[in-house]
């Protein structure tokens, strides 16, 4: 087994096919091939299976290249810090929800990248697995999960699990944004009753682990509503919220800067009993870096400003 045989394994993992990742790794598919039964002899397990979908990952395989995805990026790190580029390179990055609040606190640590050398910034909106898989997987080094309070042990356990460490950034309800012109929009008590003949623009991606998607929806999608549009890019939701008569959406509070942008308004609902947590999460182990706990601190004066 060696280095580039960890790297052939990654990459055939990421691209499902065999001649994607040769494509990528600008090598022949029978020798990329070749390489990945060599180290399937040498380790004594099947990382791959074919299917009609492609090149599936085995579950003896998805053990393994969570420890290959470490080993080369500890190598990268080390190759950095002693024959790479002397310059002091600013690396961050983070998966989260789609949040006003998050993203408002983005924008602060943003003001403060030193201009004067190079950065790697990444920030993705994302759901819970996603952002988990990241960290995994993607070597993204934070992440911000959403999910209710009610599923607390179950995702705690799976973090356990997997290694990262977790901690609470704060808790809250939902309340409906909706635009100026809504109906509803100056509504003091509303009912999920008011809101059955209305559209909800609603995330397309809920997840809770060891949970059916169906159970998931259910508790996630209130049933006296029955019309949908499902986005997932949250600068879209906000357009439609501002140009389709007659639709909602169940949000964190958002910051009235952006509020006025889009000519929405937040509108409380006593119906809403729902409590959502978001939390930070990384792996066990991981030092956090300064640009990490710059965002951390933006992120919680957006959460004291703005919930």
């Amino acid at each position: 087994m060696n280095l580039l045989h960890l790297k052939y394994a990654v990459e055939v993992a990421k691209a499902q096919s065999i001649s994607k990742a040769a494509e990528n790794l600008y090598m022949n598919q029978p020798n990329l091939s070749r390489a990945i039964k060599e180290l399937e002899r040498d380790l004594g397990i099947s990382i791959f299976k074919r299917s009609s979908k492609g090149i599936l990952v085995t579950p003896q395989g998805d053990a393994f290249l969570h420890y290959a995805i470490n080993i080369l990026r500890q190598v990268d790190e080390v190759e950095a810090l002693y024959i790479g580029d002397k310059t002091e390179k600013q690396s961050f990055s983070i998966s989260v929800p789609r949040a006003s609040y998050i993203s408002a606190a983005f924008v602060e640590f943003a003001k403060h990248i030193d201009q004067t050398k190079p950065a790697e910034i990444f920030y993705k909106e994302t759901n819970a697995m996603r952002a988990i898989d990241n960290i995994l997987k993607s070597d993204y080094k934070l992440g911000i999960i959403r999910y209710q309070q009610i599923f607390d042990d179950r995702f705690k356990a799976m973090l356990d699990e997997k290694g990262l460490e977790h901690e609470l950034l704060c808790e809250f309800s939902y309340v409906a944004v909706m635009a100026k012109s809504n109906p509803l929009a100056r509504t003091e008590n509303l009912n999920y009753t008011d809101l059955a003949s209305f559209i909800e623009i609603a995330h397309a991606d809920p997840y809770v682990p060891s949970l059916p998607l169906a159970k998931v929806k259910e508790e996630e999608y209130i049933n006296a509503i029955d019309k949908r549009i499902f986005v997932f890019e949250r600068g879209s939701q906000f357009d439609l919220l501002q140009h389709v008569p007659n639709t909602f959406m169940w949000v964190s509070p958002i910051p009235q800067q952006t509020l006025d942008k889009y000519d929405l308004v937040e509108v409380p609902c006593k119906s809403e009993k729902r409590v959502y947590r978001d939390v930070l999460i990384y792996r066990n182990g991981y030092r956090l870096s300064d640009l990490d706990n710059l965002f951390i601190t933006e992120v919680c004066k957006a959460k004291r400003q703005y919930l």
